[in-house]
């Protein structure tokens, strides 16, 4: 395999000879100059991407601002990224298509070709968000709710069918096929691919980005990747490079190994709880040090794919044997392996233990002091020991009538090992797969009021654990599989057990999600499920078994066998070595690729058929696929100076499920009520995500969740507001129509951490149909702050001794701003003022929370689509009146 620096090579580039072929790659570390080793290794792939992508003085101002980040550790200037794939799953990439679509129609309509707008670089679409929990604890559970879930949603699949024929370079990974991370790990990552230009071979780190916040699970097999809106995703599909702040880089050394009893889960948590604590929101992770070589790539990556739950942007793990160990323990060719050894060596990415780079800040964590955690009940950073459950509810409201049924007052309604998360790694669903096997061995059962469901995040894991023998473990205590996709995880666990919903009308009790997904903010996973715990799939099934969520597993048996004898956790509690023996019996190269290909098979997915052309032809009595009326070139900036009532005045932590939710439609609620209208059954109106590409629902939909406390008018039902001139309370969907009926401007005022949690544009969206023209908040999530720029939206962080009155403000209460795009710049102060009812005034300046300048130019704009629009339709002039 030899390598080598070529002479006579152009500044900034070598060549790599690799099986008699030489290609050329970026000399980063001679294009960097000296510092080079201090680099942490995420800004190592920054300097290669600015080298091959950027040019002239731009391409050396942005080296030197990341020679200079080496001094100081942090930098304002700017550089431009372009992934060489985007990643999308149904959910965010049909409202982005849908976009798409409109666009088309809007630029055929103005005499222009809509063949124009089409992605210039490969999109990986994975539908895997739609499928729900109708059947379980059942061998055929799978194949059902398969058919389920294509009969709801065959339009939208149709959609996209027609989408990944009519636009260059879209791919579809049918249903069945697994989850988006998942399948990017198993499938699609290349660690070090090629690409063609200018009739040259190049050597390039697989970098990407998806619509998605877990795509940082990448990291974890030393792929550069984050997650983005899908508003941000379009302009990259279209050639636009993303913009971003050079960042800061907090460095997490890992030293020790992981102690007996403990697995992946475990550490996933303590770092989220830590980072949490110590504050890296927008910020890159990198771990480092020696510990790093004791973790396998499965274990990196459900630390790496939880990087939105510590608030980061990545969760990086460099490239070292363990990569080239998974990509060949997963059927890549040993040629692939080998060029990612040859390159990752050569280009000064491959992991050294021993080194310590600079970051802007360092954090440490022993592995060994890892135990055995679980996370809850309402965010993911809150982190307990197994036995602090109990204290952690006890610290609840009891349920009114607690004790007066035969339910235990906090009882496990829903059990599932679910989310890519925890089920990507094999040692995790065959620790779950033993402990079921020691429960079946003493005759344990799973209460009747506990929900089981088993969705792995590839079909390859159906191989590997009936190579075990473990299947019919996990089936005799509920734990058959249900389907391979998002399921609970996302909100979509099908019904509540009927045990478990009476006790809950009755007054009786409280029921609580237990969980191997990332999330359980309230309402997320079930919208009648304001309680959850994150915790390992082995942990699922023993708190399954127990039934009750307030059960102290550390002291307490799980159960009673049939003779009388305790049952307790340490006793069904697997071996780090037991579980090592079966993954290494069970795994097997080939499943992964084979039963990819044969779930992308479906005949049911064959069956659909897609219309043909450039544009597509929208149904007007569609319930599911509507025209946006943003996708229009006549949309303008948002920008200028206003008085404006707030919409909504809102506490911290409103998560993007709190502004658009992706669980059950209410069948009591007034989106319902609107559909019914449209002939749709109340009893089966899917979730609010599989109704992404229908903007009348999206927008009616809009903050439809329970655990959501708007101050103007606290006692109001779900999702109302006060319409401040009238004084009436009216749902916000009316509220804000009557506002824009009057002319009058609104903002949104909320507390820190606005827009935390999934990635999806359409919370955004929503406030833009809302007629929201800023949101002044404590703090915003990184990708919710990028959507609502992309709807031309102005992120605005109040004054931090000024909390306590803006988040005060009441019915009347005005606020103005002086927002004109002559004022946006990145990190501006924006001068405002808080109008009280009574007249009186109180100045206030709020820090634009914008980054760049891109950002600016879509403000300007009015967000991504007009720019996209109007780019289009001048290339299209000027096309037509330039010479033959």
């Amino acid at each position: 395999m030899p390598l080598a620096a070529a002479a006579g090579s152009p500044p900034g580039v070598t060549q790599l000879s690799i099986h008699g072929e030489v290609l050329q790659a970026v000399d980063i570390r001679g294009a960097f100059g000296p510092g080079f080793d201090r680099l942490p290794v995420v800004l190592r792939l920054l300097a290669e991407n600015v080298q091959r992508n950027m040019a002239g003085r731009e391409r050396e101002q942005a080296m030197e601002a990341l020679r200079a980040w080496l001094g100081s550790g942090t930098s304002t200037a700017e550089i431009e990224f372009l992934p060489t794939r985007v990643l999308m799953h149904d959910t965010t990439s049909t409202p982005a298509l849908v976009d798409i679509a409109a666009m088309r129609d809007t630029v055929a309509e103005s005499g222009g070709d809509p063949m124009a707008l089409n992605p210039l670089l490969r999109v990986d679409v994975s539908i895997d968000h739609s499928l729900a929990v109708e059947e379980y604890g059942r061998a055929d559970a799978a194949v059902r709710n398969i058919r389920h879930e294509i009969r709801r949603n065959r339009e939208r699949y149709r959609f996209l069918k027609w989408a990944s024929k009519a636009m260059d370079d879209v791919h579809i990974n049918p249903p069945g096929t697994g989850i988006m991370h998942t399948i990017n790990l198993e499938q699609l990552a290349t660690v070090v691919t090629t690409i063609d230009r200018d009739g040259t071979r190049w050597a390039v780190p697989d970098m990407m980005l998806g619509t998605d916040s877990h795509t940082p699970m990448i990291n974890g097999l030393g792929v550069l990747g984050w997650g983005i809106g899908g508003l941000e995703a379009q302009t990259v599909m279209f050639g636009m490079p993303a913009t971003l702040r050079i960042p800061d880089v907090v460095g997490l050394r890992l030293t020790g190994e992981m102690k007996a009893g403990t697995v992946a889960t475990d550490l996933a948590l303590a770092v989220t709880h830590r980072l949490r604590e110590t504050g890296v929101t927008g910020e890159f992770v990198e771990f480092f040090g020696p510990g790093v070589s004791t973790l396998t790539v499965g274990e990196r990556a459900v630390v790496a794919n939880m990087a939105p739950e510590y608030g980061a942007t990545t969760g990086y793990f460099p490239i070292d044997r363990h990569v080239l160990d998974y990509l060949a323990g997963t059927g890549r060719s040993p040629a692939q392996t080998q060029l990612v050894e040859a390159y990752a060596r050569q280009a000064g990415l491959w992991f050294d233990p021993a080194a310590n780079p600079a970051y802007s800040r360092v954090v440490e964590l022993d592995l060994s002091e890892v135990a055995m955690y679980a996370a809850g009940p309402r965010r993911p950073q809150d982190l307990l020991p197994v036995g602090g459950l109990r204290a952690a509810l006890d610290r609840e409201n009891r349920p009114a009538r607690a004790g007066a049924g035969p339910l235990p007052e906090f009882p496990v309604a829903l059990a599932a090992i679910t989310s890519c998360t925890n089920t990507s790694d094999p040692r995790l669903l065959i620790a779950a797969g033993l402990l079921a096997r020691k429960a079946r061995t003493r005759g344990l059962k799973v209460p009747e009021w506990v929900k089981t469901s088993l969705a792995p995040g590839s079909p390859a894991a159906a191989s590997y654990l009936k190579r075990a023998g473990l299947m019919e473990d996990l089936a005799s205590v509920g734990f058959d599989i249900v389907g391979f996709g998002c399921t609970t995880c996302i909100g979509n666990p099908g019904p509540l057990p009927p045990a478990a919903a009476r006790a809950q009308a009755d007054g009786q009790s409280a029921p609580v999600a237990i969980l191997s997904g990332n999330r359980n903010f309230p309402g997320r996973v079930h919208p009648d499920v304001d309680l959850g715990f994150i915790m390992s799939p082995p942990l699922v099934v023993a708190f399954a078994l127990a039934g009750d969520a307030r059960k102290d597993l550390d002291r307490e048996p799980v159960q009673y066998a049939a003779d009388g004898s305790p049952v307790y956790l340490r006793d069904l509690w697997p071996s780090r070595e037991e579980i090592g023996e079966l993954v290494a019996r069970a795994n097997d190269p080939a499943d992964f690729r084979r039963d990819f290909l044969i779930a992308g098979g479906d005949p049911q997915w064959r069956r659909i058929e897609a219309p043909e052309g450039a544009l597509y032809p929208w149904d007007p009595a569609s319930t599911i696929l509507r025209r946006p009326p943003f996708a229009a070139a006549t949309e303008g900036s948002l920008l200028g100076r206003f008085t404006a009532y707030p919409l909504l005045v809102l506490g911290d932590d409103i998560t993007t499920d709190h502004i658009s939710p992706a669980s059950a439609i209410p069948p009591g609620s007034d989106v319902a009520d609107f559909l019914v209208a449209r002939g749709e059954d109340r009893t089966d109106l899917n979730v609010f995500a599989s109704r992404r590409g229908n903007w009348e629902v999206m927008a009616r939909g809009a903050f439809h969740n329970k655990s959501v406390r708007n101050h103007l008018c606290p006692e109001a039902p779900v999702a109302h507001t006060v319409h401040s001139p009238s004084g009436e309370t009216l749902p916000v969907w009316d509220a804000a129509r009557r506002y824009r009926d009057e002319g009058t401007p609104v903002v949104m005022v909320a507390g820190e951490r606005y827009g935390m949690g999934s990635s999806r544009d359409w919370a955004a969206k929503a406030q833009r149909l809302l007629g929201v023209r800023a949101v002044i908040a404590g703090g915003f999530e990184r990708i919710h702050r990028s959507n609502l720029i992309g709807m031309g939206i102005l992120p605005l962080i109040m004054p931090a001794d000024l909390r306590a009155e803006l988040l005060g403000l009441a019915a009347g209460d005005r606020i103005a701003l002086d927002a004109g795009q002559e004022h946006i710049r990145p990190r501006a102060g924006i001068a405002a003022a808080i109008i009280r009812a009574d007249g009186s005034e109180q100045a206030f300046t709020a820090t634009a929370a914008v980054e760049t300048g891109l950002e600016c130019e879509l403000l300007a704009a009015g967000g991504v689509i007009p720019m996209i629009l109007r780019r289009t339709l001048a290339q299209n002039r000027n096309r037509a009146t330039a010479p033959a």
